[in-house]
């Protein structure tokens, strides 16, 4: 996907990103199990059929479990998100989660500097 987005597309990542973090926060409390899920990022294709989230996991050791049950319920958040905006969107996008590394990468780097 182009980094550079057009308002239009600005404005659905934005709002997809609110739609994503309400619906794990309200129904998605199994699907995170506990953890704390922030969704970091949203790029929306230009076409706005596909959208790449990327989410930052505390605690970090629980990422590649959370990140799989995310995918595992990717039809359900799908459906969820096509629920609150069917008003505004043609077709509701395919989503693609990925992990947002960066908090760990800092925490690494933070701690080899204090050793």
């Amino acid at each position: 996907m182009e980094t550079t987005q057009t308002t239009r597309q600005q404005k659905i990542a934005r709002q997809i990103q609110r739609d994503i973090a309400e619906i794990l926060q309200k129904e998605g409390k199994a699907i995170v199990s506990g953890s704390l899920v922030t969704v970091t990022t949203v790029h929306v294709s230009p076409d706005l059929a596909y959208v790449k989230a990327y989410f930052s996991i505390f605690p970090f050791e629980r990422s590649e479990e959370v990140m799989k049950s995310l995918d595992e319920n990717n039809w359900f958040i799908r459906r969820e998100l096509g629920r609150r905006c069917r008003n505004q969107l043609k077709i509701v996008p395919e989503l693609q989660f990925f992990l947002d590394d960066s908090l760990e990468y800092i925490k690494n780097i933070d701690t080899l500097l204090k050793e």
